[in-house]
């Protein structure tokens, strides 16, 4: 089992205009509607390097950014995970169909765009970060994996590590195939010890053997669960909202994590 400490979240969905705004929709204490997912441009970077960005950046840079913000902390100096299962979809779908004609010329910014660690690049502009960076894929369960890996680095490196999870629709055909429904963006700062910006703990371990997976108790919520692997997260996000004792548990392939999240009195 591993401990680590939460000192911050960000969060962008349906509907889900940052941590404190959804707060009472994830506690049940105000009505979920799901409207459709507000990113916006991030002032971190550059003009040039802004107008690049695709959708995903501009998820991972949007959480990241109210986590720290949340946190305290600089993001300059702090190690990240990013993790996604989807990438940027619509770039792919771009690349894929100019490759499927007679002409295939590809565009540099296309090209770059489209390997799975960009995100971390941009975010390492925007923050001017030279911090390590760690960029995963693991299909549905991309984000246990990504709080699996955070958790990791910092039980070993005793150093914060910030989680950043995001997901986004494929165009048709390839939504046909990997229906992923809403873009969705979540980030954790997580630190190896107790600080006075903390506000809970998660023992995080890992169980060799599949298990029931907490669920969402609102459908609406539920089924954006059970849509984007990014919100895989919701459940743990929840439990942090309630600021109540909870055992929350993610699927990992065919096992699972097992986090159990213990509140502190900063909200």
């Amino acid at each position: 089992m591993m401990r680590v400490f939460v000192e911050g979240i960000g969060l962008l969905g349906p509907g889900l205009n940052g941590w404190p705004a959804s707060r009472a929709l994830l506690t049940g204490d105000a009505a979920y509607v799901e409207t459709p997912t507000v990113v916006p441009a991030s002032d971190w970077l550059p003009p040039a390097e802004r107008r690049r960005t695709g959708l995903p950046v501009k998820l991972a840079l949007a959480a990241g950014r109210e986590a720290f913000v949340h946190a305290g902390r600089d993001a300059a100096i702090t190690a990240t995970v990013f993790t996604s299962s989807s990438g940027d979809g619509e770039n792919l779908d771009h690349i894929c169909t100019t490759l499927a004609t007679d002409d295939r010329d590809i565009s540099p910014t296309r090209f770059h765009n489209s390997v799975h660690n960009a995100p971390a690049g941009y975010w390492s502009i925007a923050t001017r970060s030279q911090a390590p960076s760690t960029s995963l894929c693991c299909h549905d369960a991309s984000f246990a994996a990504g709080l699996l890996d955070a958790a990791t680095q910092v039980a070993v490196d005793g150093k914060p590590v910030a989680l950043i999870t995001y997901d986004q629709p494929y165009p048709q055909p390839l939504h046909a195939v990997r229906p992923i429904t809403v873009s969705f963006g979540m980030a954790l700062v997580l630190t190896g010890q107790s600080t006075d910006r903390a506000f809970a703990t998660l023992d995080v371990s890992y169980g060799a053997a599949a298990a029931t997976v907490t669920r969402m108790p609102d459908h609406g919520l539920e089924r954006i669960r059970a849509s984007v692997p990014a919100a895989r997260s919701l459940p743990l996000l929840a439990a942090l909202a309630r600021a109540a004792p909870a055992v929350i548990v993610l699927a990992y392939g065919d096992q699972h994590l097992r986090v159990e999240m213990t509140p502190w009195p900063r909200p």
